[in-house]
């Protein structure tokens, strides 16, 4: 079966970390949006409609899959499949029910509550679909063709996933372990709770005086992963391959990404991959980008004193999100300074910087932005920044590649105009 994942307009609510990947590479449990899809329809060949910039990434990343492609697109039926739409778990890993009889009644709709989920397209009506004409031709198929509530969830905010993540965890280990493979742990581990709720890769390296809870949730541990003595790791919880988890206390509805290090404690919080936090501090119902450093001491807010639901400031508009608990949403390549503050419903822009300032940073940061002790920064030198980035990508066997060049300068351009002057002093003076 062919699936072709697409990008709709809210993808856009779903920055700072949608600026830098399609919102199907994002993280929920065990894996990403585009995994969990996959796994849904059994897909042979998946495809990507997505911005022109993403497109010459994912090129970059993976020749096997078509991105922006119409010719490939138009030569058989393929299933469109909405990058926001968090598919219903499956019985391990056998094809969803009727996932088999998807082109057998022909072209159809599959909807998740009022939002369209993935549309089933023979190739004739494949020839309207283009990446800047896919959500509105689909809205007009909507009408004419058949449709059915297929379940699953629509992503519509980061933290919606912080909040899913723990039932996904749950639902991926279910999935993805095999019998065979978990139950058997290094003697190193103290482990509570019951011993098939744990998944070690035969490659991880677990020092001794490290301590498992599994009682309320499994614990994966992925390929390379190594995890110092005086770890304490409580399921739900996941650690990805090649993680180092030195003396961490990681806490239930954690995803750790590939790379990471990680000290301190975490807590409900996702981390998409390759960042660090080696040191103490607490990061708390956040969401993180890739190639985030976090620097000794920074910690996050992740409930109001007085226990009223959080939200979020995103432009003029303050963002009601439901939750009593949410700590910060991090874009990619921010780097924070010793002791930075953050409070509660903090979104940092892509490759932000914080230096301390002996109070709350801003709970809204543009991307490029850089805060210090006298406010927001005029000035960004975009080449340093990125020699910066490609230097810390290059430690992790990493290269930033002329299409991420491409894609963080495109980024740059419209968010840069958006950094204010030093501080409002500074404009009082310049005013008088």
């Amino acid at each position: 079966m062919r699936i072709c994942i697409f990008e709709d307009r809210r993808t856009a609510d779903l920055e700072p970390l949608t600026l830098t990947r399609p919102a199907s590479d994002l993280l929920c449990g065990l894996d990403s949006l585009a995994a969990k899809q996959e796994r849904y329809f059994a897909a042979e060949v998946v495809g990507y409609l997505c911005r022109p910039l993403l497109a010459d990434v994912l090129r970059e990343r993976d020749t096997a899959s078509p991105a922006n492609d119409p010719a490939w697109l138009r030569t058989a039926p393929t299933v469109l499949v909405n990058s926001r739409w968090l598919p219903p778990a499956p019985a391990g890993l056998r094809l969803a029910p009727g996932t088999r009889r998807l082109f057998a009644s022909g072209p159809s709709i599959g909807t998740c509550g009022d939002e369209l989920a993935f549309a089933v397209l023979d190739p004739r009506r494949l020839q309207t679909i283009a990446p800047s004409t896919v959500e509105d031709a689909l809205q007009d198929m909507r009408q004419a063709l058949p449709s059915r509530e297929v379940g699953g969830r629509m992503v519509s905010r980061p933290w919606d996933l912080i909040a899913l993540n723990a039932e996904q965890l749950e639902a991926d280990f279910a999935a993805l372990s095999r019998d065979a493979e978990i139950g058997l742990h290094p003697a190193a581990i103290t482990l509570a709770g019951p011993v098939d709720r744990l998944f070690v890769h035969p490659s991880a390296k677990i020092e001794p005086m490290v301590m498992v809870d599994a009682t309320k949730g499994p614990v994966w541990i992925g390929a390379d992963a190594i995890i110092k003595a005086f770890t304490r790791l409580e399921g739900p919880c996941a650690i990805g391959a090649g993680t180092h988890l030195m003396g961490a206390n990681i806490r239930a509805g954690t995803t750790l990404g590939p790379q990471c290090r990680i000290g301190g404690e975490v807590e409900c919080t996702i981390v998409q991959g390759f960042a660090n936090k080696y040191h103490e501090g607490f990061l708390g119902h956040s969401y993180l980008g890739e190639w985030v450093n976090l620097a000794a001491g920074t910690t996050t807010g992740d409930l109001r004193f007085d226990y009223q639901p959080i939200s979020v400031k995103i432009g003029c508009d303050s963002v009601p999100t439901g939750c009593q608990k949410l700590g910060s949403i991090i874009g990619d390549h921010v780097r924070t300074g010793l002791s930075v503050l953050l409070d509660c419903g903090t979104t940092i822009g892509a490759f932000a910087s914080l230096m301390p300032t002996g109070q709350f940073a801003p709970r809204e940061v543009a991307s490029f932005a850089r805060i210090g002790p006298k406010g927001l920064s005029e000035r960004v030198e975009l080449s340093a920044v990125l020699k910066g980035s490609a230097a810390a990508m290059q430690r992790r066997g990493r290269e930033l590649t002329p299409a991420l060049e491409k894609l963080y300068c495109a980024i740059a351009g419209p968010e840069t105009a958006k950094i204010l002057p030093l501080n409002p002093l500074e404009e009082l003076r310049k005013s008088a």
